[in-house]
């Protein structure tokens, strides 16, 4: 269905948000606004800063997210460019990947649970860090959007893929909770520093699937922008 606004052209701003109609537009546009009041607005790294605001409503939240690269933006720069090249985003879970917007990109989303059962099985590890070696295994992470919102085990097999050897394009990870979390957040921030793949984490216990959705979202937003000549990749 298409609205007036949508054949005005007025509702495509803010794509990741959903919103569609006047009036939630202007709540969508509101809300940006006023967290741009409390986040500085200067660089690509302080649109991911902002949207984790936004995406937590905690304006100190802006303080705990950490950016592993030459600089703060270059995660943000290569999540762009790997929208733009309609790489493949994959998720630890299905929450996460429901959060995913469906506009802005070509890129196919899946997730990764429902894979490696007869590894969870054989191995008594958990199901998401099973599925992301099994697809690890099938070379599903080089150069994907490698997204995990959940699961702390994930992480932890996803910096131990990249330790063997897989790239992917870009990593946003904030696993949440009081088991390995935060742990699990500092060794894929260390692996990925070390082996050069850009990533977007978190530092301390918070996170979850709707930031993880948020921060990738952003991502496609910024690919959006330059891909109609509104921002640019170069310098920012």
């Amino acid at each position: 269905m298409t609205t007036d606004g949508d054949a005005d052209g007025d509702f495509e701003a803010y794509a990741d948000l959903g919103a569609t109609t006047a009036n939630a537009m202007e709540i969508a546009e509101t809300s940006m606004d006023r967290v741009r009041e409390l986040v500085p607005d200067e660089t690509l790294a302080d649109r991911v800063r902002q949207k984790s605001v936004h995406a937590t409503g905690d304006p100190e939240f802006q303080h705990l997210v950490r950016f592993t690269g030459g600089d703060d933006s270059q995660p943000v720069r290569a999540g762009a460019r790997a929208v733009l090249d309609e790489a493949p985003i994959v998720t630890d879970i299905t929450m996460v990947k429901a959060g995913i917007t469906g506009r802005g990109h070509d890129c196919e989303v899946r997730k990764a649970i429902g894979n490696g059962a007869d590894l969870a099985a054989e191995t008594g590890m958990t199901r998401t860090a099973a599925s992301v070696l099994e697809l690890d295994r099938q070379g599903v992470y080089d150069g994907a959007i490698a997204v995990i919102g959940n699961a702390p085990t994930a992480a932890l097999a996803l910096a131990d893929c990249i330790e063997d050897g897989t790239r992917p394009a870009v990593v946003v990870a904030t696993p949440v909770g009081f088991v390995k979390a935060a742990e699990s957040r500092q060794r894929l921030r260390e692996v990925a520093g070390e082996h050069g793949v850009p990533a977007i984490t978190n530092v301390g216990r918070r996170g979850g699937s709707g930031l993880a959705a948020g921060l990738t979202n952003e991502l496609v937003h910024v690919a959006s922008d330059v891909r109609d000549g509104d921002e640019t990749l170069d310098g920012r």
